[in-house]
C-alpha cells in the first residue's frame, strides 16, 4: 500500500512540475474527476455487422488474459500464438489484445499496421533494454509494454514486427476542426464523451475519440475515430512540419522512408512520442537525430503537428 501511495504523489507531483510543453490531452490519464468506468462483462453476447461470433464484451476484450476475440478472421493472416494469445504464464497479454488482429490499436496505444519490421522489432528491443520509456509515469499500459518485451524472446519479437508490418493501413481517422468538444471522461487514456452531453472550449488539445462508442468497447477492429483539433492547427502544423524537415526522415507525405510513416497514425500516440524524446525519455538509434527537432517544441507546436499528420491520407 505504501508503494502504491508513493507512486501515486510521484505522478501527481509530475504533472504538477511538468514542462509547458506537456500534452496532458494526449495521456488521457484518468483522475477521480474524469474517470469513466469499462461496461461490466454481464453475460450478453454482441454480434457486429458481417463478424464471427457473437461474443461477451469479456470475450472480446481477452479478460483475465484470455486470448481476445477474432472478430473478423478473414481481414488478416494466420496470427501466432504469442499475437492471437500471448503467454499468460510469462505475464504477456495477446498483441491483438490492445493493437488488434489488424493494427488499429487504440489511441492509449498505437496503430502499428504497416509500419516497417525492422522498426517495430528494434523499438521492443530498446523497450526491453531499457531505451525507452514514457515520460508520463501514471502512464501504467506504457510500463506494461516495456514489461512483455523484457519477457519475449527474440524470436517472438521478430514474428510480431513481422506480421504488423505486412498489414494494409488501417480506418483512417477523420479531423474535424472546431472550436469547442463534447465533455470528456478519460477510460484507461481512452476519451469518452460524457454523459451529459456538454460541450467545452477545444482550448489548445486535441480530442481523439471513438466515432461510435458501443462499437469501440466491443474492441470493433472496423470502427474508427474522430479528432477534434483547433481551428486552423491542420494548416499551421504543415507550415511547422516544412520547416523541420520533417519529410527528409519520413517521406513524401509522411508515409514513411528512413524513419516511419506517421501520415494518418493517432494524434495522441504522436503527441506522447514528440514529448518522450523532448524530455529524453526515448534513446536508441534514431533517437538522436529527433533531439534536435523536439527540443524547442512548445506545447501549440506539438497540438498542430499531431493535428497535421492526423489529418493526412494513409494509402
Amino acid at each position: 500500500m505504501k508503494t502504491a501511495i508513493a507512486f501515486f504523489l510521484l505522478g501527481i507531483s509530475a504533472a504538477a512540475a511538468a514542462p509547458s510543453s506537456y500534452p496532458e490531452w494526449a495521456y488521457g490519464v484518468p483522475t477521480p474527476e474524469n474517470e469513466a468506468t469499462a461496461p461490466r462483462d454481464d453475460g450478453t453476447k454482441y454480434t457486429l455487422p458481417g463478424a464471427a461470433g457473437p461474443f461477451t464484451r469479456g470475450q472480446a476484450g481477452g479478460a483475465n488474459r484470455t486470448p481476445p476475440a477474432d472478430w473478423y478472421p478473414n481481414d488478416h493472416p494466420p496470427m501466432s500464438k504469442i499475437i492471437a494469445a500471448g503467454d499468460p504464464g510469462r505475464g504477456i497479454t495477446a498483441c491483438a489484445g490492445c493493437h488488434y488482429p489488424n493494427g488499429k490499436g487504440r489511441p492509449q496505444n498505437a496503430n502499428i499496421a504497416g509500419l516497417n519490421a525492422d522498426y517495430l522489432a528494434r523499438q521492443l528491443r530498446e523497450m526491453k533494454s531499457g531505451l525507452r520509456h514514457s515520460a508520463e509515469p501514471r502512464k501504467k499500459n506504457a510500463q506494461q509494454m516495456v514489461d512483455f518485451a523484457h519477457a519475449m524472446t527474440e524470436a517472438e519479437i521478430t514474428e510480431a514486427a513481422g506480421y504488423y508490418a505486412a498489414l494494409p493501413p488501417t480506418v483512417p481517422i477523420k479531423v474535424v476542426q472546431t472550436a469547442t468538444v463534447p465533455k470528456m471522461r478519460s477510460q484507461e487514456g481512452m476519451w469518452l464523451p460524457h454523459e451529459s452531453g456538454a460541450r467545452e472550449p477545444i482550448g489548445m488539445r486535441v480530442i481523439e475519440t471513438p466515432a461510435d462508442v458501443d462499437r469501440e468497447q466491443l474492441r470493433d477492429p472496423h470502427a474508427g475515430f474522430i479528432a477534434y483539433v483547433p481551428r486552423g492547427a491542420p494548416a499551421k502544423g504543415k507550415r511547422l512540419a516544412a520547416k523541420l524537415g520533417c519529410a527528409g526522415c519520413h517521406g513524401e507525405d509522411l508515409k514513411g522512408a528512413d524513419a516511419p510513416g506517421i501520415a494518418g497514425r493517432s494524434p495522441s500516440y504522436l503527441a506522447r512520442q514528440l514529448y518522450d524524446f523532448q524530455q529524453g525519455d526515448r534513446h536508441g538509434e534514431m533517437a538522436a537525430a529527433m533531439q534536435p527537432v523536439v527540443e524547442n517544441l512548445t506545447a501549440a507546436d506539438i497540438v498542430n503537428l499531431a493535428a497535421y499528420t492526423a489529418s493526412l491520407s494513409v494509402k
